[in-house]
């Protein structure tokens, strides 16, 4: 059973003027949605949170309590375990579910008596504590007060953090046109379109021009991170060719691994429907992936790229010849400014940040992203859903 927590911003025990609790006035008004067809059950737990100020409403279905979450938010939910011709466990799953920019709404389990298994299931699909009857008045307004201001807590913390996310895009966006302009300046001086310049100043211009390309990538990651988290990055998906992005890809990084005497091969592409695609995001992570496979992969040698088909996905693996990932640093791999220890072999730079983006544009399109290590190599592997 989840223990009782308080915390300090709260001050449960401290009075206001008027003698309510600060607690009391933070939950004043909350939305409880009551499911059970029991209406037994329901006017116990009725008569127990409604004198406490909470706002009540009680649905007698799994369908109605599907209905009333998409038009409405309630604070937290009573879910009976024994409503009638209901999955109540994968009801809790949907109705526990976070969306976006919102905090998950607690569920509670009513029951009629404790079972073991049953806890475990519960809190196994979402659920976040239970109720047993008989009820104990004393311990249900407790239980209550305590995932409701668990609630508040986390909507606290999730305007806090988009706020910091909105801060840091506004930061890297007035960076970019600096960034972008010491580049641009900086490569007329070292191909002499204003004036000679000698060896030595050229290889001091060669290095700012790869220090503000690396600035700028570093920027341009920070602004795609951010407007993803905060939900202002807008996602089209249109049918499209996955096959034509990928060749498109491929011709473009042979450019970059030619550098390193490094080939891109696709092999024998099969017949692949049309998918729903946001063309430049999926560039952008087919990019990376093939950007990535470059820098890791020794000098002179052939990257792989394989397009398949499975019963349900379209996968596009890309096979490098680099050292692989050490095991115990997988968990690194998709999140935001982490790297493993594995080092680029020709020095190249990297943000931490581009497997992470990634990573939620594959979200978006219902897909995913895997790495696993070969005999002679590493692949990552991403997945799109085949249409129905």
């Amino acid at each position: 059973m989840v223990g009782l927590v308080s915390f300090p911003d709260f001050q449960p025990s401290v009075k206001s003027s008027t003698g309510e609790s600060r607690s009391g006035l933070a939950l004043k008004d909350r939305t409880i949605l009551i499911v059970a067809n029991d209406q037994s059950k329901v006017r116990s737990l009725t008569d127990i949170l409604r004198p406490e100020g909470y706002l009540v409403t009680a649905v007698d279905s799994g369908a109605a309590a599907l209905n009333y979450s998409r038009q409405n938010e309630p604070d937290l939910i009573l879910l009976d375990v024994d409503l009638p011709n209901t999955p109540v466990f994968e009801l809790c799953r949907f109705l526990s579910k976070r969306r976006q920019g919102r905090a998950t709404v607690a569920v509670i389990f009513i029951a009629s008596k404790s079972d073991p298994e049953l806890v475990v299931e519960g809190l196994a699909a979402g659920g976040v504590d239970y109720f047993f009857r008989p009820y104990r008045e004393q311990e249900v307004v407790a239980r209550v007060r305590v995932h409701l201001l668990n609630r508040l807590r986390l909507a606290q913390l999730s305007r806090e953090d988009s706020a910091k996310t909105r801060l840091l895009c506004m930061a890297a966006h007035d960076l970019r046109n600096p960034l972008v302009s010491i580049r641009a300046f900086t490569h007329l001086l070292r191909t002499g379109t204003v004036g000679s310049v000698t060896p030595e100043q050229i290889d001091f211009l060669d290095t700012i021009y790869d220090a503000s390309q690396s600035g700028l990538d570093l920027v341009n990651e920070l602004l795609d991170v951010s407007t993803i988290e905060t939900g202002e990055l807008k996602f089209t998906l249109i049918p499209g060719s996955l096959a034509a992005l990928v060749a498109s890809a491929i011709k473009l990084n042979n450019a970059t691994a030619a550098q390193k005497g490094s080939t891109i091969v696709l092999e024998p592409v099969p017949l692949i429907p049309e998918l729903a695609l946001d063309g430049p995001k999926v560039r952008q992570v087919l990019n990376n992936l093939l950007d990535n496979a470059i820098k890791f992969s020794p000098p002179d040698s052939t990257i792989t790229v394989v397009i398949e088909l499975t019963p349900n996905h379209c996968t596009v693996a890309v096979r490098d010849k680099g050292p692989g990932i050490p095991k115990n640093e997988y968990a690194r791999l998709f999140k935001d400014f982490s790297r493993t220890s594995v080092k680029p072999t020709g020095g190249e730079s990297s943000t931490g940040l581009g497997l992470s983006i990634c990573f939620k544009i594959m979200q978006a399109h219902a897909g995913s992203i895997q790495a696993k290590n070969l005999p002679d190599g590493g692949e990552f592997r991403i997945a799109f859903p085949l249409p129905l």
